[in-house]
């Protein structure tokens, strides 16, 4: 079956057309935790010099991260992220948790991120309105794309 030519108008996907490219996150990662520098990003996530420059160009343009000058001479530069970039760390934060559950072992986790509050931090999603942890099946979705229903596009 070929691939429809209008597929479901989707958040998720306009997402993963600007950082769903391999070393994409990984790149957020590392800027986010504070290595900003070109050198500290190609050896803290092994990408290839090439395609990580091109990743980075993506991600400026997309405005997820800005580039800043370090050095004249030579001319170098850092990446730190933006508004836009800092509102993804939630999702990496729940991506790493989710690593952690399913694909490690207690005691194999690679990193434990801290809580100002002194504590470790255990990402959970919850409802801004009422403040209950959002769960699987308390969703009902709504979709507001014309011509689609939940289970695709309605009849014409």
């Amino acid at each position: 079956m070929a691939a429809p030519k209008n597929p479901r108008p989707c958040s998720i996907a306009d997402t993963l057309a600007v950082v769903g490219e391999k070393y994409s996150l990984l790149v957020l990662r590392e800027v986010c935790l504070g290595n900003s520098r070109f050198d500290q990003l190609v050896r803290n996530i092994g990408a290839p010099r090439d395609i990580l420059a091109t990743r980075l160009r993506r991600l400026v343009d997309a405005g997820i991260l800005t580039r800043r000058a370090y050095s004249e001479r030579p001319q170098r530069f850092e990446y730190l992220p933006t508004q836009a970039g800092l509102e993804l760390e939630p999702a990496l934060m729940t991506l790493m948790a989710w690593g952690d559950r399913h694909l490690r072992k207690d005691d194999d986790r690679p990193m434990v991120l801290e809580h100002i509050c002194g504590n470790e931090l255990m990402p959970v999603v919850t409802c801004s309105a009422c403040g209950d942890r959002v769960r699987h099946e308390d969703l009902v979705a709504h979709p507001q794309a014309p011509g689609w229903t939940v289970t695709g596009p309605s009849a014409a």
